[in-house]
């Protein structure tokens, strides 16, 4: 079968590289309601569960909480996820992510390609699969930004740079991420312990933190189309629902996900996975976070 080559149709949404500032303009620049609620502007996208490496800091590293199951989301699912969002007029940011390699799925082009029609598309990959012409299907597809996570050691820059200047893209379309460091240096991440699944590194105290935003602003879609309040439940614990038995709009005004919601938001972190949770969740999201508290009345 041969492989459909495209060419670039989407302008480049330039933003600034560092990482936080990056996330803070689609996420708190400009907050998008629809039918009165406030719309999620961040979705990750776990398109496949599996992963080549294992970090010591990810729960990949340990198979008894995160194995390879090779699951992989089908185009099915990206096409009702692509309806969805089309239904509420979604002005945010769809990343694959999650938890595997995204790069490992084949059809990674054509998911970020139909994804792009309703969407800004981000790709975080470790970079071990790229050459300059993946480099430059990716962009031919409409992804917004690649963002390659460096894991070995600097001398991985002159590589990706060479890289990204074959690939004939703009300098600005990907983000070269420096995480080689040690754990004196966190392994320059900001750690969390993913819900209580990892403990590594000088990481904050359960407790520490009441308040999230998280459930404000995103959520997490797996690979069968289950969605989670965010990538810390790395044991996929609470399932909010299923984008292919409900709309995700509906998901996210539903029931459950508002109990969460209201909780956090109060400062409640007394339901599994939160109770367990470490991650400082209110670095982003604060203007969605105040939209919401008005409409329960906090």
């Amino acid at each position: 079968m041969s492989i459909q080559k495209f060419k670039r149709t989407k302008k480049l949404y330039k933003t600034i590289k560092i990482n936080l500032k990056r996330r803070t303009i689609i996420v708190d620049d400009k907050i998008e309601f629809f039918k009165k609620l406030p719309k999620p502007s961040w979705i990750e996208l776990s398109i496949i569960d599996v992963c080549n490496r294992s970090c010591i800091f990810c729960p990949k590293s340990d198979p008894s909480i995160a194995p390879n199951t090779f699951q992989r989301m089908q185009l099915i699912l990206i096409d009702k996820l692509v309806k969805d969002l089309k239904e509420i007029d979604y002005k945010g940011s769809v990343v694959l992510c999650g938890y595997g390699e995204p790069m490992l799925h084949k059809e990674v082009n054509e998911i970020s390609r139909r994804l792009a029609k309703v969407s800004f598309v981000e790709v975080v990959t470790n970079g071990d699969t790229l050459n300059s012409n993946k480099i430059n299907d990716l962009f031919n597809n409409n992804i917004n930004k690649l963002l390659i996570s460096m894991y070995d050691g600097p001398e991985q820059i002159k590589k990706f740079r060479q890289m990204i200047l074959e690939a004939n893209v703009p300098k600005d379309f990907v983000i070269l991420r420096d995480r080689w460091y040690d754990k004196n240096k966190d392994y320059g991440l900001k750690l969390t312990n993913r819900t209580g699944t990892i403990n590594i590194g000088e990481q904050e105290k359960i407790g520490t933190f009441d308040k999230c935003y998280y459930p404000s602003y995103q959520l997490l879609i797996d690979w069968n189309g289950d969605v989670f309040l965010c990538p810390q439940d790395w044991q996929r614990r609470v399932t909010m629902g299923n984008i292919m038995q409900q709309s995700l709009f509906d998901i996210w005004k539903s029931k459950i996900f508002e109990k969460f919601r209201k909780n956090l938001l109060e400062g409640k972190r007394c339901d599994s996975p939160c109770n367990l949770c470490n991650a400082e969740g209110t670095i982003l999201g604060k203007n969605h976070a105040k939209a919401w508290k008005k409409i329960y009345n906090i």
